[in-house]
């Protein structure tokens, strides 16, 4: 499909993008359908708070992000990348369980949390594979296709969750077993189907992600995307939000997951056109259009709580995902030193998880204290300054990296 599109064997997205698609597509299955239950199970079933489940929410994408600073820099250090994924993927594969298993809400907390660091110490060292092996003519389309599979499978795992909840007549607990298989596909596909470049990263020598020299190394035009980054994910708060806003339509809880599957279509159909269009034209402007498409989202979400107006507003959400995760992996990649690429998505992932955390705290609060609109509306007024931002944001010609 991108081979014949790009049209020469030199263009070819290599294997080893593809199988890292299909890894993510089954982790990504495995972890949207306890996600798209999980505000649900938390809130109504076990009386958690909106504002609790705001620091909830925060706090694992946080730690996510986060880690991925120390496995970045780790990948880069020791040359190898696929040891930390196994390690990432397999902790994530192993927390599954926990969830169905739950007693109180403590434990549910422990699982997410266990889940989310095993996403932190795969995301860096995932992203910066991608980086090395796929040629710079194609690196957005790279970037895209992974991105997209991810999201076919976090479009597949709320679709399973609604049949499962329908078969197991909302039997939440019962749904959460079902998790656990495709988790542990992906760590097969990790063990037995990817390969690494020789020469990757820089081994033997260890640089610390935070050090004043190893930060030095990054040029201007790097730490202005790490900005442009990290003010966008401020904007934006954790989707599990959603969920609750679908939940006030009065939409039967077997049919909710199908937030999540909307979302995620939407995300999925648009990244990988949107990552191979970027290689063609100006990213910033791509960006800039995500950015709005979140505005819109915001803004239709805030408006209407009727499930027309809910699901509307869920598509542009999963639209400005596509418009803009691939795009911002790939000025990451493009801006910053080859040998550093592991630290230079750690980096960028530790400010954007500090502002991760703040804005699902905020998003929570806000919906306690002043309900669901003001939440949705203040989304919509931040995004207005990264949206500002795209016009100073570095523009690259594609052979620089």
């Amino acid at each position: 499909m991108p081979s014949n599109a790009l049209g020469t064997d030199r263009m070819r997205v290599p294997r080893t993008v593809w199988t890292l698609g299909f890894v993510s597509l089954f982790m990504d299955l495995s972890s949207e359908l306890i996600h798209a239950l999980l505000p649900i199970f938390l809130v109504t079933t076990m009386g958690m708070s909106v504002s609790a489940l705001g620091v909830l929410e925060g706090a694992a994408e946080a730690t996510a992000m986060i880690v991925k600073i120390f496995s970045g820099g780790l990948s880069d250090w020791l040359g190898k990348r696929k040891v930390l994924l196994l390690s990432g993927y397999g902790l994530a594969a192993l927390s599954k369980p926990l969830f169905p298993m739950a007693g109180t809400p403590v434990m549910v907390v422990a699982a997410r949390l266990i889940d989310r660091l095993g996403k932190g110490i795969r995301g860096a060292p995932r992203d910066a594979l991608v980086a090395d092996v796929a040629p710079p003519e194609i690196r957005g389309a790279c970037f895209g296709l992974r991105q997209s599979m991810d999201t076919v499978g976090a479009f597949a795992g709320p679709l399973a969750a609604i049949l499962l909840m329908l078969w197991f007549h909302d039997d939440i607990r019962a749904v959460l077993w079902f998790a656990v298989v495709p988790a542990f596909i992906a760590v097969g596909l990790i063990a037995f189907g990817v390969k690494e470049p020789a020469g990757t990263g820089a081994p033997g020598r260890f640089r610390s992600p935070l050090s004043w020299r190893t930060l030095s190394e990054f040029p201007a035009r790097y730490w202005f995307v790490v900005a442009l980054g990290a003010v966008f994910t401020l904007t934006r708060f954790s989707e599990a939000f959603l969920v609750l806003r679908a939940q006030q339509t009065g939409m039967n809880i077997a049919w909710i997951p199908g937030v999540m599957a909307i979302m995620s279509l939407a995300y999925s159909l648009s990244a990988y056109p949107v990552g191979a269009l970027s290689d063609r034209l100006d990213r910033r402007v791509l960006l800039a259009l995500g950015l709005a498409l979140l505005i819109a989202a915001d803004l239709m979400l805030g408006t209407s709580a009727s499930i027309a107006a809910v699901l509307a507003g869920v598509a542009l959400w999963g639209l400005h995902m596509g418009f803009t995760q691939g795009i911002l992996a790939a000025m990451v990649a493009e801006t910053a030193p080859k040998a550093l690429r592991g630290n230079a998505f750690g980096l960028f992932n530790l400010f954007s998880g500090i502002c991760t955390l703040l804005a699902s705290v905020i998003a929570g609060w806000l919906w306690d204290s002043h309900g669901a609109p003001a939440t949705f509306f203040a989304g919509a007024a931040l995004a207005a300054i990264p949206l500002a931002m795209c016009r100073f944001a570095p523009r690259l010609a594609k052979q620089d990296h």
